[in-house]
């Protein structure tokens, strides 16, 4: 019976184009990747993780943080990230996902109002469908309906952006947010996925780079993307640290990161912060990027990593996408319902290893795109 219910809905997903396939290993140029600084394919990190392991004594953390999970290397690397980050504490976690939804589902009680921006990462959304709290989204960057929104609030009103959007590649306006939240007595939930290691000293993210840290109430840093490696941390207040300790549960009942995880997000940090010119190469390859393509009609403006081109409709998109990946660029169509039906796009991500000649010629290979969409 359950394998005919799951044929059903995979001929379902099927008919509308929409079933998902892991994709197979491809010799194509990489402009999909998330790796922005090149550091989860470079040797030189690579060599220094293996030679920080070597005198690891487990193989595993054998055990949840409350268990026989916890070390003096997580309890160190906690403390290092702490002066990276500029906060008091930070919590280690397996993933940015693991993190959002420890902070979205245990912080907001039953009386509170979560508000999130309407394109927040579905992390985010998932860590506020598992609260007990009431929950809405705003218009994407739009203070003045947050603002309306937080009107019929109740309770504590817990707002939950991104420093970068992963599907459009712009930012928030942090400034506004952190004025707005102040005023209106706002909890403040920044994700820094796309900006951990790219922005601020030593990869410190937007918060730090713009001074506005210590007015953000909880910060989410990821290192599975620029980082090059795997895990996440929250970062905040020596309280906020002790409370998802006792109420998190996707951190109470997960086992904790492993050794080699845990000592890897050290080496990457201390790698970047002897290599901090990885974050102005790749800001002259975004420059190279913008300046050959010039205006595209249905560009969204970025100057991130990320750059997007709306292309409506699936299978246009995928023919799109198609169309590139045939001249040689890993470039891949993100879909709806990932993305609201109308908005499907080609998504591009830029990185340090990506040479001059290859982004130019992907711009060439954009500009001749035989269809109406991108002009």
């Amino acid at each position: 019976m359950l394998d005919t219910w799951l044929e059903e809905k995979l001929r379902e997903r099927k008919a509308k184009s929409l079933l998902r396939s892991l994709p197979k290993p491809n010799n194509l140029i990489d402009f999909t990747s998330n790796d922005y600084l090149g550091l989860a394919r470079n040797g030189a990190l690579h060599q220094n993780i293996s030679d920080t392991i070597e005198a690891l004594a487990l193989n595993g953390s054998t055990g949840s943080r409350l268990l026989s999970g916890n070390s003096e290397l997580a309890e160190r690397t906690e403390q290092f990230l702490s002066t990276i980050f500029q906060s008091h504490s930070t919590l280690l976690f397996n993933s940015g996902y693991s993190a959002n939804l420890a902070v979205l589902s245990s912080l907001p009680q039953k009386d509170d109002t979560i508000i999130y921006d309407e394109l927040a990462h579905a992390s985010i959304k998932d860590g506020a469908r598992l609260s007990l709290a009431k929950k809405f989204s705003f218009r994407h960057n739009d203070m003045d309906d947050l603002e309306r929104k937080a009107r019929n609030a109740h309770g504590r009103i817990f707002v939950a952006v991104e420093s970068v959007y992963s599907m459009d590649g712009d930012e928030c306006p942090l400034a506004e947010l952190v004025a707005l939240a102040e005023r209106h007595n706002f909890i403040l939930i920044l994700d820094e996925a796309h900006t951990t290691g790219l922005r601020g000293p030593n990869g410190s993210g937007m918060a730090v780079h713009t001074g506005l840290h210590d007015r953000v109430d909880v910060r989410i840093y990821t290192f599975g993307k620029a980082m090059g490696v795997c895990g996440a941390c929250v970062a905040g207040s020596n309280d906020l640290i002790n409370y998802l300790v006792n109420f998190a549960r996707p951190f109470i009942y997960t086992t904790a990161p492993s050794p080699y995880q845990v000592a890897s997000i050290r080496c990457a940090f201390e790698f970047l912060g002897a290599h901090i010119e990885l974050q102005s190469v790749l800001k002259q390859k975004i420059d190279l990027f913008r300046q050959n393509l010039g205006a595209i009609e249905n560009r969204i403006e970025s100057t991130s990593a990320i750059q997007t081109f709306i292309v409506p409709g699936n299978s246009t998109i995928r023919e799109t996408a198609a169309y590139v990946q045939k001249r040689g660029f890993d470039v891949r169509p993100i879909l709806s319902p990932t993305v609201p039906a109308g908005t499907e796009r080609l998504r591009i991500c830029l990185h340090t290893y990506n040479d001059d000649q290859a982004i130019t010629d992907l711009v060439t290979c954009l500009k001749q795109i035989p269809t109406p969409a991108l002009k």
